[in-house]
């Protein structure tokens, strides 16, 4: 396992091991850093995320969201805040069968065709799958050692996004740390604000600028680089150089 992936897998336990007061506590000091730009902190709550989307640990965000209410630990709240799903995306539309990969006949490959097809190196097989909406068939792909950075981030960013794409690719261990992949994901209108919103906190000042004036992107996905933004640190004066990007 990639050092990455080590990260995110020691950090998940963390979130299911640790007294819920004690990890709200840790959890709140990252994110006020974070809210300042600290790079170490930065990091550990990319690694964070992930868990975000965890279906599992649903509950355990639940219990952090009430103590980070009940004990005012706002850095915290606004990192678990709930955004509303737009109507856009709250609504689903049945399978478009153009999407999905098909024989040499022309017959649509089944679930556990696609599955199956996903896993295996064959470029071609790989590129017939992009488009492929099902979360178990990304999940397989995403896996797929030969799937590219490049790969993903075409997937994040595609119009209209299947919701199940962005939350596969959220939780994956390896792409979910990748910040052009965060930043496609954050800025399709497709991806769910639960989980565009929370990325906008592993945005760079620059990227956060992109976001806040993008026309294209939720309204509170905007909002929310925009109130990052005011929480940053000023710019280094000039004549100074900022050691590392805000």
């Amino acid at each position: 396992m990639k050092e990455v992936e080590l990260r995110v897998a020691v950090l998940r336990r963390d979130v299911l091991d640790t007294q819920a007061e004690e990890l709200a506590q840790a959890l709140d000091t990252v994110c006020g850093a974070a809210e300042q730009a600290d790079p170490v902190a930065r990091e550990i709550l990319g690694a964070v995320m992930p868990t975000l989307t965890d279906v599992t640990l649903v509950e355990r965000f639940d219990a952090l969201r009430a103590i980070a209410s009940a004990e005012a630990l706002l850095p915290l709240g606004r990192l678990l805040r709930r955004p509303r799903s737009s109507p856009e995306v709250r609504e689903r539309s049945s399978t478009d069968e153009r999407l999905l990969a098909t024989s040499r006949s022309g017959r649509v490959l089944t679930l556990g065709e696609r599955r199956a097809l996903a896993r295996r190196p064959s470029r071609a097989a790989l590129d017939a799958l992009m488009r492929d909406p099902h979360p178990l068939v990304i999940r397989n792909l995403l896996g797929n050692p030969r799937v590219t950075e490049d790969d993903v981030i075409r997937m994040a960013a595609r119009r209209p996004v299947a919701t199940e794409v962005s939350v596969e690719i959220a939780r994956h261990p390896r792409w979910s740390q990748r910040s052009r992949v965060r930043m496609a994901l954050v800025q399709n209108p497709g991806s769910p604000p639960e989980i565009a919103v929370p990325l906008v906190r592993l945005l760079i000042r620059p990227e956060l600028l992109q976001v806040a004036a993008a026309p294209d992107v939720p309204r509170q996905v905007r909002a929310a680089a925009a109130e990052l933004l005011e929480r940053r640190p000023p710019l280094a004066g000039k004549g100074k150089t900022a050691s590392l990007p805000q």
